[in-house]
């Protein structure tokens, strides 16, 4: 103990410096209390500290019970986290994060540090992006506790790795990194953490703020990294191999290596048959080619291919574009900026009112544009159902890429045609076999070409047959089931 005052009075002007920054913020509690046999410090911010804890867990304690030392009420108090400490810094940190700090003089050193934090979440209810009729209906909250123990409880097993630290020089936000030794590849592992330890940035308010920092291409339009609300999502991944990123403060955990073929595989998939789970993934497939190419081919099909419209709907096409005093690529560019504001505007507002401006705007300026004479209706037809064949992607950003995707292909519609449409795929498909997600291929299992991967990927598979993990994760443990025993009969012996 007298090494430790000595050391105390070294550090003692950067205590009352401390203490004078403190108290410039009108939320610092300080102030002496007596005793009968004592007389203590108490140091508190009073937004950040739990009422009810320090009556009933500190004060309470300290003054029914009799102690002469720092390390006897040590032992007094009912709390889980104390700290005994002469460092400056940890005073600091502690009493920010919601600690009560007791000494027994003004600017006292030793002191003890015990734990009161408020904690105020959110309740956990449904999830609201990624909701499923069938399955779990719970989804993450922006507590980082509460998080990981929707995960613990779905996975209690001991080889669960949690990883925790802080980003953020001025919002010093909590991180957590969760992977299951002993399935999940260590490089991966070393891979997420290394480039989340090198962030040098002011804040961290959101878990997209680390998808962009730790993205393999920060360039590229497609997310590279799948973020969820769903805690089953979340373990199903983690039994995969992957890696799971939680970032305190927000309600989605981003999931990585992904793949292009993920963000289009909703989670309800494994709830459901078979059959029926690779027949709506190829239904969501074909809507987000439709989305992306129904309005360019119409533009390169009237600009330059009118031999391509079947004579009987030619009458038609030629019918609706009679009036129209624009060409086919003004009035699909006003069309499509009309439906991206909608859907901005709707966005933005409130609920119910957004709701009422999607439907009602929507019927408004298509049949007020069609009746002006400013657009086709069957161009209004085609718009519609590309907006609406948008938004059966599951995951939200990959919906934003898509939206941002029809303009460069609407543009080389107009200059080269079916052409353009082509050399804009080129472009694209260049662009994704180039792209990857913490170093793995983007493409995977298209390319490279891994056979057993495709039996989750276009197709659901049943269950019998995925066997293995993906390939692409590289686990520890290739095999999570055995097929003989999976395909065996399951009759009973007579």
């Amino acid at each position: 103990m007298s090494r430790m005052y000595k050391q105390n009075w070294k550090r003692k002007d950067s205590i009352e410096k401390l203490f004078a920054v403190f108290r410039s913020s009108t939320d610092f509690i300080q102030y002496d209390v007596n005793t009968s046999h004592i007389k203590y410090w108490i140091s508190y911010f009073e937004t950040l500290v739990d009422v009810n804890i320090l009556n009933e867990n500190i004060l309470k304690p300290i003054h029914s019970k009799y102690w002469q030392s720092l390390e006897e009420l040590k032992n007094i108090l009912p709390v889980k986290d104390i700290f005994l400490t002469i460092d400056t810094d940890l005073m600091k940190e502690k009493l920010l994060e919601g600690f009560v700090m007791i000494s027994l003089s003004e600017y006292g050193s030793p002191c003890l540090l015990v734990n009161a934090k408020l904690n105020k979440a959110r309740e956990i209810t449904l999830p609201e992006v990624e909701f499923t009729v069938i399955g779990p209906k719970e989804a993450f909250v922006e507590s980082i506790e509460s998080n990981i123990n929707l995960i613990r409880k779905r996975l209690p097993i001991e080889e669960l790795r949690i990883r925790t630290l802080k980003i953020g020089r001025l919002t010093q936000t909590r991180l957590a990194i969760i992977y299951i030794e002993g399935i999940a590849d260590e490089e991966n592992v070393f891979t997420v953490w290394q480039r989340i330890s090198n962030i040098q940035i002011d804040q961290v308010n959101d878990s997209s703020y680390i998808t962009e920092m730790i993205s393999d291409n920060h360039n590229s339009p497609f997310p590279q990294l799948l973020d969820t609300e769903r805690p089953d999502r979340v373990v199903s991944i983690l039994a995969e191999g992957k890696i799971a990123v939680i970032v305190d403060g927000s309600p989605h955990v981003l999931i990585g290596p992904t793949t292009l073929v993920e963000f289009f595989a909703s989670f309800e998939d494994y709830f459901l048959n078979w059959i029926l789970s690779s027949f709506f993934r190829i239904i969501r497939l074909f809507a987000v080619s439709f989305s992306i190419l129904a309005t360019p081919i119409y533009v390169a099909v009237l600009n330059y291919h009118y031999e391509l419209i079947p004579t009987d709907l030619l009458n038609n096409f030629v019918t609706s574009r009679r009036e129209v005093p624009v060409p086919p690529f003004l009035e699909a560019l006003f069309l499509e900026g009309t439906i991206e504001l909608l859907r901005e505007a709707g966005a933005r507002l409130p609920t119910k009112v957004g709701q009422t401006i999607g439907i009602v705007g929507g019927i408004v300026i298509g049949t007020a544009s069609v009746e002006a004479g400013l657009t086709s209706n069957i161009l209004l037809i085609i718009v519609a159902l590309a907006a609406l064949a948008s938004f059966t992607t599951p995951v939200y950003k990959m919906g934003n890429t898509i939206r941002l995707l029809r303009f460069p292909f609407l543009m080389f519609a107009e200059m080269y045609g079916l052409l353009g449409i082509v050399l804009c795929f080129c472009f694209l498909a260049t662009h994704l076999l180039r792209l990857t997600s913490l170093g793995r291929p983007f493409l995977e299992p298209i390319y490279p070409p891994r056979i057993s991967d495709l039996k989750d990927a276009f197709l659901r598979m049943p269950f019998s047959m995925m066997n293995e993990r993906p390939k692409q994760l590289r686990t520890e443990q290739p095999k999570r089931m055995d097929e003989e025993k999976s395909r065996e009969n399951k009759d009973i012996d007579e």
